[in-house]
């Protein structure tokens, strides 16, 4: 079949790893289609699914089945990994970028991995893939399509990792705002936080759980060497693991000691309405006996009248007040 063409629609990088290199031979972007399928070694592909024809070019590049093909088109929000005795593909978490900053949303990297190629594909750009790019271009030691699928994972831990250390200087200012004064109006910056650190825990506790799925194979089960990568994969993911549930059991603690300062400030509030009330009401009730609009009412044909109803009400509040002093109120 001839598959000359212009260029290689959807593709964000290719490279070719020849036999017995780590480094990566960089094809452009311009090349003919099959300079993808033609020479040794075996090849790393990393594609954007804003292109709809990427799905139509992994299909004549590639011979996988259905369910590899479904994988890195798909737009799935899950973590997931599946494993037989000549692939590894499904989804991992990562963190999206843009042209001039880091972020902290997450993003996803759907994956097939052989032992002739390695495709990836994204929807927005990854921070962690983009670090993988720039170390094989640095460092040669991909000798194999399995060992680029756990350098991707090492960058996503280190990229987890600087991250929680700059959630975790984050929480330290609100931490000592809140424990300052007015610290109840840190709330709104904690949210966010906390929704990241939940949404961290819960993806990584699912790759965890695939990963050690992946390692209690069988040899025949799974490509050759990827129980090897699933258990050290497992034992750097479990320790950023406890890392982001310490975060978020701190991020959870103070939003309670915040609630707990919102519910004191509201306790008082109420506290001083309440006196306010029990001062006001004594006086209510006499201005409102002197002001019915009934015969023979007190005080309504003499002198100083508007003054003697002014001594009640003073006496009434001083009765108040010595209520409330009996009782402990005040």
């Amino acid at each position: 079949m001839n598959l000359v063409s212009p260029e290689i629609p959807g593709l964000v990088w290719a490279y070719r790893f020849r036999p017995g290199q780590g480094r990566g031979e960089r094809i452009s972007a311009d090349a003919p289609l099959e300079t993808l399928t033609e020479g040794e070694g075996w090849l790393w592909l990393h594609l954007a699914l804003s292109d709809a024809r990427t799905p139509a070019l992994i299909q004549k590049i590639c011979d996988l089945p259905p369910d590899a093909l479904a994988t890195l088109s798909s737009h799935d929000t899950q973590a997931a990994i599946t494993t037989d005795e000549a692939m590894v593909h499904g989804t991992l978490v990562d963190f999206e970028r843009t042209f001039d900053q880091m972020t902290k949303t997450i993003g996803w990297l759907h994956f097939v991995v052989t032992d002739k190629v390695i495709v990836t594909t994204r929807l927005h750009p990854l921070r962690s893939i983009d670090r993988v790019k720039a170390a094989i271009e640095k460092n040669p030691r991909c000798l194999r399509p399995i060992d680029l699928f756990e350098m991707m994972v090492i960058e996503f831990q280190r990229t987890l990792i600087g991250l929680v250390l700059e959630l975790t200087e984050e929480l330290n200012v609100i931490e000592d705002e809140v424990y300052g004064e007015a610290g109840h109006n840190d709330q709104p910056r904690l949210a966010p936080l906390r929704r990241t650190a939940v949404r961290l825990h819960r993806h990584l506790r699912t790759l965890l759980a695939l990963l050690r799925r992946a390692a209690a194979s069988d040899e025949d089960e799974v490509p050759t060497g990827f129980i090897d990568v699933a258990e050290r994969l497992t034992d750097r993911l479990e320790t950023v693991d406890r890392d982001v549930f310490a975060l978020q059991e701190r991020a959870r603690l103070l939003h309670e000691e915040i609630d707990s300062k919102l519910s004191s400030e509201t306790n008082r509030h109420l506290y001083i309405l309440s006196l306010m009330t029990a001062f006001l009401l004594p006086p209510t009730l006499v201005t409102g006996f002197f002001g019915m609009n009934t015969s023979d009412l007190p005080l309504a044909g003499g002198i100083h009248g508007t003054l003697i109803a002014g001594v009640f009400i003073v006496m009434s509040m001083a009765f108040a007040w010595t209520i409330l002093k009996r009782i402990g109120i005040l």
